[in-house]
């Protein structure tokens, strides 16, 4: 028998959670379907390793728009992040540096290396605040959509108000980041490589470029817009890792009324007569709603579950086109004991262990790591950053033991992955250990997400963690594509929810949240009252 609801929701993942919730607040009768055994989608938290538990692809938190916190609930339903002592640790070849932990405490670690950088950083900072503070303003609001009349004028005008009141020197920042390579705006600020690689880090995680690429110091800026526990650009741990933020999500919407259904994988999208009807899962049984909302990339969702004959030439193609792929290798290890670094040693739990560790060291050493993936297909020295959440929270590993997320870049998504993971798993071991000398003889076990692992597992084609790529020409109003910037799809009752629309990747709950409002606004007055 056919099953009816008011809407249905591709993909569990967080955005998808997110929606529903909103949805189902509203009065409508909503279906979760998610293909894997585990509600979550890329935020999940499962063990690898007999007594050792991890985030399995999203590792920290700090985007999380703090209404979706509050709206939901979450922390009736255990949602908990403990901030870190200190932000990161950079350890160099000869030297280190530690960023945040306290007021002046930044600047003191900057003038070891220049006091003019050291100066210059409260005025960098607030500058960036300015910028973050814009996109912070336009992450829940749904971008004007081109072509949409008057409507969209109005919209534009009104998004496009706050950043007309910005000051000249703010505006101009803003223009920079936007067009701009993380080195260039960097070398604007600061002289000494070891503060700018500080900050250039941010411009390629989950970036498949070069620090100096144009349009990577957008994505340095987008990693800080983020808060945590009400502080400014923070990140921390979710207690449970990062499937205690899903898993709490989830009990929101089953108590608004959603059911959520695992191991449903939906094979295609239902059209009839330019309209969405449902979907129909692998099994071959259709469900019926007027709305999907999908909560996978462009890329998977009208590459493969849209019939091209429901789509127009012109949108086909541009889809075609739609670029994915962070460069992302990731990895999750079980250790016996902590890494004890060259540049400061000692395996007893220091402030240090507790932040993201950034094996980074240098502007030239991101470019080429870019630049060996183009040519080689990996980073002969790659990017690393390790997080060893058990260091905060007890609960992921046995007593005296540890597990440690590794982020890692650049690798060329379209790498024969099946013949080279667990090759480049042992380079990335290796670079870990050229600074930390007893990494390699501390892992227990280990599990490999290559880019290909992240699109089979989760649905990220390319491994693109953030649904496809952050450039200018896939954001705001044209992410995914001018005249779908809005959450609504170019089907009657399809729309968008994820990660591949405004205001782009992370965990932030906003492109649910603003799909939903979306979908909330469309829906015919008489509805809305019968449903109130």
């Amino acid at each position: 028998m056919t099953k009816t609801y008011d809407a249905l929701i591709i993909g569990g993942g967080h955005n998808g959670l997110t929606c529903a919730f909103y949805l189902a607040k509203a009065g409508m009768r909503v279906r979760v379907l998610e293909r894997r055994h585990i509600v979550g989608g890329a935020a999940v938290t499962e063990e690898f390793h007999p007594g050792f538990r991890n985030s399995t692809a999203s590792y920290t938190v700090s985007l999380l728009r703090p209404k979706v916190i509050a709206d939901m609930k979450l922390h009736d339903y255990g949602y908990r992040v403990i901030e870190r002592t200190i932000s990161n640790f950079f350890p160099f070849p000869d030297t280190y540096l530690k960023l945040g932990g306290g007021p002046g405490r930044t600047e003191a670690e900057f003038a070891r290396f220049s006091k003019k950088d050291a100066a210059a950083y409260p005025a960098y900072d607030a500058a960036l605040e300015k910028v973050a503070n814009v996109l912070r303003e336009l992450s829940l609001q749904a971008p004007p959509n081109v072509g949409g009349g008057l409507n969209a004028l109005l919209a534009a005008a009104k998004q496009g108000w706050p950043m007309a009141r910005l000051d000249m020197a703010t505006q101009r920042d803003l223009l920079a980041i936007f067009t701009k390579s993380a080195r260039d705006f960097l070398d604007a600020w600061f002289e000494d490589d070891h503060v700018k690689s500080a900050f250039a880090f941010d411009a390629v995680v989950g970036n498949y470029a070069g620090v100096s690429t144009p349009g990577s110091a957008y994505v340095l800026l987008h990693h800080v817009f983020g808060e945590v526990n009400g502080k400014l650009g923070a990140w921390g741990h979710a207690v449970g890792g990062m499937g205690a933020i899903t898993q709490a999500m989830a009990r929101a919407c089953e108590d608004a009324g959603v059911e959520i259904t695992l191991e449903a994988p939906v094979a295609k999208l239902l059209v009839d007569g330019g309209k969405v009807r449902g979907v129909k899962l692998d099994g071959g049984e259709e469900l019926v709603a007027p709305i999907v909302a999908a909560n996978v990339g462009p890329a998977l969702l009208y590459r493969q579950l849209v019939d091209g004959a429901d789509l127009d030439d012109d949108f086909k193609r541009r889809m075609k086109t739609y670029k994915t792929g962070s460069g992302t290798f990731r990895m999750n290890v079980a250790l016996s004991e902590l890494p004890s670094f060259s540049v400061l040693p000692g395996k007893a739990q220091g402030e240090h262990h507790t932040a993201g560790i950034i094996i980074a060291p240098g502007m030239d050493y991101m470019d080429q790591a870019f630049i060996d993936a183009q040519q080689h297909g990996w980073s002969k020295k790659p990017i690393v950053e390790i997080k060893i959440p058990s260091t905060v929270d007890d609960s992921l590993a046995p007593p005296g033991q540890h597990v440690a997320s590794l982020f890692c870049q650049q690798f060329d998504p379209t790498l024969d992955w099946d013949a080279h993971r667990e090759e480049v798993a042992d380079l990335i071991i290796d670079t870990v250990t050229d600074h930390a000398p007893n990494f390699k003889g501390s892992v227990i076990a280990r599990q490999i997400h290559s880019p290909l692992d992240l699109e089979r597992k989760f649905g990220l084609i390319g491994g693109d963690i953030f649904h496809g790529t952050m450039g200018i020409d896939q954001l705001w109003a044209a992410r995914p594509v001018l005249g779908h910037g809005d959450y609504r799809g170019p089907i009657r009752g399809l729309y968008m929810c994820g990660s591949g629309t405004h205001p782009g990747g992370g965990v932030t709950g906003a492109p649910g949240h603003n799909a939903a409002r979306a979908i909330l606004a469309d829906r015919p007055l008489i509805r809305k009252i019968l449903r109130s």
